[in-house]
């Protein structure tokens, strides 16, 4: 399904009734509203994972602009304001009110701008494995490649985190691709996943390119400015967006809205490495009252 939004169309697709039958009354649940990563992947990688969360939400996936399913509109909106400007038109469009907005790596990060702008907006904000600055954590990245690819994935992740500074050859895209990727979890994806994926490559050049907003983004000086209870949860051995990049988010909330979860064991993808404990924490999360 598509729905115009600030001059494109955006994809998105729904799964779960909003209202379900519960004895005497309609019973209506919230709105799960999942951001994904990327940026240049679509709402599918969050499938069927999440589909678990469907009894106690209605869940609805959205493919940023210029991901996915969704249109690209100008190039020079491809930006994280207006991405998360685009977030609270779609619900204004769809007539979503008090959403639980969940984002991760990339998502987070529009989750974030959505919720720095629009801070009266979500009811409930949950961020996995993101930052809210770029560039960060870089030597620790590439030791943590090290550790688990040992020396060459280590020597290819300081050669694209700090010397090629997002502007890689093909070879090396190949070569990232090959060695460093599978290292991004600690349970091998499902192979199918990356088949079933629309993978945008012109996004994540734009966003990654030498001056692009990946390296210069910074949401510190707004995130007190964020009013609704916040989850942080993020992966000890993450070695893409590392567990210091989330225990500083949640240091820089207000401490009255925030839960910090870190989950031993885990790197890139929580759901992934460890789905029970992930879905456990998101599911309480998103039961407990404001």
């Amino acid at each position: 399904m598509h729905v115009s939004v600030n001059g494109v169309r955006l994809f998105f697709d729904v799964e779960g009734a909003k209202f379900v039958p519960d004895g005497p009354v309609m019973r209506e649940k919230p709105v799960l509203l999942m951001l994904h990563g990327g940026p240049g992947f679509d709402h599918s990688i969050y499938r069927p994972a999440y589909s678990a969360l469907a009894d106690i939400a209605q869940i609805v996936y959205l493919d940023h602009r210029g991901n996915g399913r969704s249109e690209d509109g100008p190039q020079q909106n491809w930006n994280l304001a207006q991405w998360g400007d685009d977030v609270r038109a779609f619900c204004d469009a769809l007539g979503i009110v008090d959403p639980i907005v969940l984002g991760a790596s990339f998502g987070g990060m529009v989750a974030l701008a959505y919720a720095t702008r629009h801070p009266a907006a979500p009811s409930k904000l949950i961020l996995i494995s993101t930052a809210a600055t770029g560039d960060e954590y870089l030597e620790r990245r590439v030791e943590l490649f090290e550790r688990f690819g040992g020396p060459e994935v280590g020597a290819l992740a300081r050669r694209r985190l700090l010397e090629e500074q997002g502007h890689p050859d093909q070879a090396s895209v190949d070569a990232w691709v090959r060695l460093a990727m599978p290292h991004y979890t600690r349970v091998p994806r499902d192979p199918d996943m990356a088949r079933r994926a629309i993978n945008r490559q012109e996004v994540l050049q734009w966003f990654t390119r030498p001056g692009g907003e990946s390296h210069s983004y910074n949401f510190f000086p707004d995130l007190d400015r964020i009013q609704c209870p916040t989850l942080v949860l993020g992966g000890e051995d993450d070695p893409i967006h590392p567990i210091e990049s989330q225990a500083d988010i949640a240091a820089a909330l207000p401490p009255q809205l925030v839960r910090f979860e870190r989950f031993a064991d885990c790197r890139h993808a929580c759901i992934q490495d460890a789905p029970e404990r992930t879905l456990a924490a998101i599911r309480r999360f998103i039961m407990s009252p404001k």
